[in-house]
């Protein structure tokens, strides 16, 4: 088939791999340049890089509605969509088929961060939906469907791709029954359905005054983007792994600090203890515990 492809992050690149294996991808469109880092140059979507590698035609707008147009030229059978990043305008949609890959069990988790709310949540497993895209938040007919395990040590880095993989695996059996006119949509439930919110900045500050289980899931929801953090007096320290270590640390208060042997960098929370395996402080390198416990002057 001849797939115009919707795409954004490094998920897509994981789709849109897999799709060219199979499939004629005329066209990948992402979201525009957006300026990064501190001199504020213009920084391309990876994802773009790796369609022009592959000589295949990419569009950036940053209104879609502008330009139908343009849509209207491009010679293909179905959009797909995964991670692009923009809700599709009703006009668009209308033109052609398309079916979105998305990051969660739906109607479980509509919205644009299924995969940290899963984490955010300590839930044991998610999944991955094929669904039509329609002008509503996640709420198109559903194609196919595969649950996915989320392991204790998983966060964002390692459950995405994996959940990636799986989306491009349904992908190609989804556009498989598509084109042979065996494909069977069902309509969600929208009274199950649930609703995940946008991450911001504030979000991923660390609490102490919850347990040290949800801040665990917290450090592993956000490891990408925005990465949990806390602070030490003046200075904010990331941290990127951590564990729950039974036990009160019984002359602590909630959220004071205790280094043991220079080994272990403890904080006494709501319950239990908040161990820090790996962490970076201001302005210094992602390091491990111990090496930033010989480095780190309290």
């Amino acid at each position: 088939m001849k797939v115009l492809f919707f795409g954004t992050p490094y998920f897509s690149e994981i789709v849109l791999k897999s799709l060219v294996k199979k499939h004629q991808v005329v066209g990948v469109v992402c979201q525009i340049d957006k300026p990064a880092n501190r001199g504020k140059k213009l920084v391309s979507p990876n994802i773009k890089k790796l369609a022009e590698s592959m000589n295949i035609n990419v569009y950036q707008f940053d209104r879609l509605k502008e330009n139908l147009e343009t849509f209207k030229e491009i010679d293909c059978d179905i959009f797909v969509t995964a991670s692009y990043g923009k809700i599709l305008p009703k006009e668009l949609l209308d033109m052609k088929l398309c079916i979105n890959v998305h990051p969660s069990m739906l109607p479980k988790y509509r919205g644009a961060t299924p995969i940290q709310t899963a984490l955010l949540n300590g839930d044991k497993r998610t999944g991955v939906s094929i669904m039509k895209t329609d002008v509503g938040m996640d709420d198109g007919d559903i194609l196919l469907q595969r649950e996915v395990e989320i392991h204790d040590e998983d966060d964002y880095n390692t459950l995405m791709p994996r959940l990636a993989e799986v989306g491009a695996e349904l992908l190609l059996q989804a556009l498989s029954e598509i084109e042979n006119k065996t494909a069977n949509f069902i309509k969600q439930d929208d009274k199950k359905a649930t609703f995940t919110k946008l991450i911001k900045k504030e979000d991923a500050l660390l609490d102490f005054n919850k347990s040290a289980e949800e801040l665990v899931n917290q450090v592993r929801a956000y490891v990408e983007n925005p990465t949990a953090y806390f602070f030490l007096g003046e200075d904010r320290i990331k941290v990127y792994k951590a564990e729950v270590e039974k036990g009160s640390l019984e002359n602590a208060k909630i959220g004071e600090v205790v280094i043991e042997n220079k080994k272990k960098f403890l904080i006494k929370t709501k319950k239990d203890v908040l161990s820090i395996l790996k962490c970076q402080a201001s302005g210094g390198k992602v390091l491990d515990v111990k090496d930033f416990l010989n480095g780190y002057r309290f």
